[in-house]
């Protein structure tokens, strides 16, 4: 497992030069879907972007937030995201494993925009353990995220949640990409102690938001 999600980080920090040529094709009005319920749920205070890649979503949260403290494992990431925010004093960036990485503060809100499917579901508890703890009480949670996966993605077959994916030069580079579903996806967090609707768009992408059943104090 910690050789995959090395290879996960590898093929990430190799694939930020040609990130935007890989993007969905026809996931225009799903992904506008996201943006609204996004806009709808508010991200005020202080924010914590999870594996925040690129940037795409920092802009977003910054329309709303007081402070923004992006994580990502990939530094060319990163400099991606540094260089789409500009010089705003408001967001710090973090460099960090978030398999390794344990928030130093809390925070209003949790936010990660199409990781979810990236944490194997030997670490999917864990994770969501460190997002509790990244929380103030009565602190609140939104994600992004799809299930997609090409045939020929599935080099283990369709019951794996390991994938490969190739570069733009053809080299092969294998992460983890589990097939969620949005009805069981809820299920297993209200089994974690967690309230979060998830909710479909009209197209591939899914919304959750929520917080903790019982939050601290």
């Amino acid at each position: 497992m910690d050789r995959l999600l090395a290879q996960q980080v590898a093929y990430y920090r190799a694939v930020a030069a040609e990130y935007h040529e890989h993007a969905l094709d026809g996931a225009e009005d799903s992904a506008r879907e996201l943006h609204e319920a996004l806009d709808a749920f508010a991200p005020r205070g202080d924010v914590l972007e999870l594996a925040c890649g690129p940037g795409a979503w920092t802009p977003k949260l910054l329309e709303h937030a007081g402070s923004v403290t992006a994580v990502d494992a990939a530094p060319e990431m990163l400099a991606l995201a540094r260089r789409r925010v500009g010089d705003d004093e408001r967001v710090r960036f973090v460099e960090a494993d978030l398999f390794a990485w344990r928030p130093d503060r809390l925070y209003d809100v949790v936010f990660f925009g199409f990781w979810l499917s990236h944490v194997p579901p030997e670490r999917f508890e864990a994770f969501w353990r460190v997002v509790a703890e990244a929380l103030r009480p009565r602190g609140r949670v939104f994600f992004a995220d799809d299930g997609l996966r090409t045939d020929d993605e599935l080099v283990e077959g369709e019951t794996s949640s390991v994938i490969e994916r190739r570069l733009n030069d053809g080299t092969a580079h294998r992460i983890v990409k589990v097939p969620l579903r949005p009805g069981e996806l809820e299920a297993d967090l209200r089994a974690l102690g967690w309230d979060v609707a998830v909710k479909p768009t009209s197209g591939p992408f899914f919304w959750g938001a929520g917080s903790l059943t019982t939050p601290a104090g």
